[in-house]
């Protein structure tokens, strides 16, 4: 069985699921679009191929197999895109939460049964159905639980917004010990340069006590405030919007001093190494037209 343990982004990474882009489907047309990046590529011809997302993919497989880290694989599910495993699952301590994705993609829940299986039933959460949730929009940090939002009265009209205050009222319930920080994100289903579409969009802790931050990406400036505050001014890497589009933020920790990073990056990875990271960087610049990058693709299970 396995022993779940995630308390924050960063502790060494022992056991992963990373997507797959294996038989990930046509284009999707305009109208099925999830996301404004992803529409802004469909109608410019430039969507990403499975031949070109396959490869990065398997870039990032062998970076995680370098640093000795247990990577398991959704099974292939035919002509579904079953890259973005943070979306349907992530973990808090030692539970595992069954996101209420779009109930489009709940099929992408079933290719993980094989690991499911692996976990104690009782370690499983399964939130109520006005609960919705993505795990891109919930960060465990130490006594702290951050959680990407939207609750304005507009939420259902946004495709973009994925974490409502149920979901909110459940994981604070959940984890009774835990110090939940919500932020309210901005949403757009049209304008990708001003859509947060998860908090890892906008935002993502690392090592060493330093964060990325785009300040745009968040509606209440007081927040973002307190996110510079808490981490400290000169530990802050802010990013510009477009940045933000190329998805800057989404990098990913294997531990306190590895971060893998897309190789075109080049002003954060040289902050990066200035700061004292390990950067491994891939190509991931496939993957990132469907606004999701590193962070995206991975659900860690256990971290030490």
């Amino acid at each position: 069985m396995l022993k779940l343990n995630v308390t924050d982004e960063i502790s060494k990474l022992k056991v992963l699921v990373l997507g797959t882009a294996n038989s990930s489907g046509p284009t999707p047309k305009p109208e099925e679009a999830y996301d404004p990046k992803s529409l802004e590529n469909i109608l410019a011809g430039t969507y990403p191929k499975e031949e070109d997302m396959v490869p990065e993919m398997e870039a990032f497989a062998n970076v995680l197999q370098k640093y000795d880290v247990q990577v398991y694989r959704p099974e292939v599910l035919t002509d579904c895109n079953q890259i973005f495993s943070r979306d349907i699952a992530f973990v808090i301590e030692d539970k595992l939460i069954i996101a209420n994705i779009l109930p489009e993609r709940e099929k992408e829940v079933e290719a993980i049964l094989h690991v499911l299986d692996k976990i104690d039933d009782a370690n499983i959460l399964h939130p109520p159905a006005e609960a919705h949730v993505e795990g891109g929009d919930v960060m465990p940090w130490g006594e702290y639980i951050f959680i990407g939002t939207y609750t304005a009265d507009d939420y259902p009209s946004y495709i973009t917004a994925r974490t409502n205050q149920a979901a909110i009222d459940y994981i604070t319930e959940q984890f009774p010990s835990k110090k939940i920080k919500s932020f309210q994100l901005r949403k757009s289903n049209t304008d990708a340069k001003q859509n947060a579409l998860h908090l890892d969009c906008c935002f993502q802790p690392l090592g060493k006590g330093k964060a990325i931050l785009h300040k745009n990406g968040f509606l209440v400036e007081e927040e973002y405030q307190w996110l510079v505050d808490f981490f400290g001014k000169g530990n802050v890497f802010e990013i510009s919007s477009d940045e933000m589009y190329q998805m800057f933020s989404n990098v990913f920790s294997i531990s306190p001093e590895v971060v893998v990073s897309e190789k075109s990056f080049t002003r954060l990875n040289n902050w990066l190494r200035e700061q004292g990271f390990t950067v491994e960087e891939i190509p991931y610049s496939e993957i990132a037209k469907q606004e999701g990058l590193l962070r995206c693709s991975t659900l860690p299970l256990v971290r030490e």
